[in-house]
């Protein structure tokens, strides 16, 4: 008696989890929509008005998490003007393919000078910290920092982790109704946590490529980059790594990344009289 209902037991646990990993596939794999930018099909987890309204309402949170705004106007009005800058080159570009930005930016210096970081929110909202701002040696870097962070809003890499984190989510369900323990579920969460990992690193190194792409068309030589990518490097040894880095690629990398990228982009050498 006692081992029918084990067997039968098992049996439900095994269908429901069944239930919830196919609803979960379904429902990740029927999200697509079409981005804005590149024209390119995606699965993700939310409209373009849902990035925006998402990111405006995480802004102050986020804000008040590094100390608040950064004090000084003239700093922010700084990247303001490099933020605004590197968009009017990407209108440009969009203006050629007969398309347009979709997203509101705006950008924020952020108060905390000892977190080293960057991010940009869904929809829009690009933040610098301080501690990263002030290592910046030119506006060209600062350039290469805020293009990457515009090339993760534009790419929708952020709709796109909420996707594959609630695929993740519904599958370590799954694990644990099967497992029948909380650790089964925790152990699914590792295992997916991994793979959004590997994506992330992916995401990091097509953000690099905006950032390449939209220093040069805004009148920054892009091999700025590569002098944002020794500083980070160079905070890392200083006493811990960069939160810039905590699911980036290592800057050195990044380096031979960016070199490559720029050889394949500008096969005859990168432009001269470009800002540095």
């Amino acid at each position: 008696m006692f081992g029918n209902r084990g067997s039968s037991s098992w049996k439900i646990r095994l269908l429901i989890a069944a239930v919830i990993a196919g609803i979960s596939l379904i429902s990740y794999f029927s999200r697509s929509d079409k981005n804005p930018v590149t024209g390119e099909s995606q699965r993700v987890a939310l409209s373009r008005d849902e990035e925006i309204a998402l990111g405006l309402q995480a802004t102050p949170e986020l804000t008040q998490q590094y100390r608040g705004l950064h004090p000084s106007a003239d700093a922010q009005a700084n990247v303001d003007k490099v933020g605004t800058r590197l968009l009017a080159g990407l209108q440009r570009q969009l203006a050629e393919q007969g398309r347009e930005n979709p997203y509101p930016f705006e950008f924020h210096l952020l108060r905390d000078d000892q977190t080293v970081n960057a991010f940009a929110l869904p929809g829009g909202q690009v933040f610098i910290t301080a501690a990263l701002y002030e290592r910046l040696q030119t506006e060209g870097q600062l350039a290469g920092v805020l293009g990457h962070e515009i090339g993760h809003v534009l790419s929708r890499h952020g709709a796109q982790q909420l996707a594959k984190q609630q695929l993740t989510q519904g599958l370590a369900g799954a694990a644990g109704v099967a497992g029948g323990d909380y650790d089964s579920a925790r152990m699914a969460q590792a295992v997916g946590a991994l793979v959004n990992l590997k994506y992330g690193r992916e995401a990091e190194l097509e953000s690099d490529r905006w950032g390449v792409r939209l220093m040069a068309a805004s009148g920054y030589d892009p091999n700025a980059m590569i002098g944002v990518m020794k500083i980070l490097e160079e905070a890392s040894g200083s006493g811990g790594q960069p939160e810039f880095l905590s699911s980036h690629p290592k800057p050195a990398n990044r380096v031979a990344y960016i070199e490559d990228l720029l050889q394949k982009e500008f096969p005859d050498g990168v432009p001269t009289g470009l800002e540095p």
